[in-house]
């Protein structure tokens, strides 16, 4: 003779089940969702580095200093040193907008004391990955 199941016990159990599978997958596509979210974030941005110099009253205003400061807010990599010449040479290497951002900066900014004439610049060149571990002053 075969057992007598109280129909809404099975149906609780039934219920109960295909709730739990539901949220299972549920959090299947909630973990699918955030590994490819961490997937397109690690996606790396293209590199560029260019060289500067600037001129005008570069030296002995803290403009290395301050160009420095500015790097590294910006995560901007690369060195800077006086010149022979009264100006401030150096290399930059950053993602692009922060790149240009930072030649804005070098051209119309500078140290609070300083006063650019001109800033040249080489063209941007995409580089593989970053040379420099973080951006530093050359004596």
């Amino acid at each position: 003779m075969a057992p007598h199941y109280n129909s809404a016990v099975v149906s609780f159990i039934f219920l109960s089940l295909l709730a739990f599978q539901v949220s299972i997958c549920l959090s299947d596509i909630q973990i699918s969702s955030n590994e490819t979210t961490m997937a397109a974030s690690a996606v790396a941005k293209p590199l560029f580095a260019c060289d500067f110099e600037v001129f005008g009253r570069v030296q002995g205003v803290f403009f290395r200093k301050y160009t420095e400061s500015q790097a590294n807010s910006l995560g901007v990599r690369g060195w800077c040193m006086n010149t022979r010449d009264d100006t401030v040479k150096g290399q930059l290497e950053a993602a692009l907008p922060q790149l240009n951002e930072m030649k804005h900066w070098l051209e119309t900014k500078g140290s609070p004391s300083s006063i650019i004439e001109k800033a040249t610049f080489t063209a941007a060149k995409e580089i593989p990955d970053y040379t420099f571990s973080g951006f530093s002053i050359k004596r």
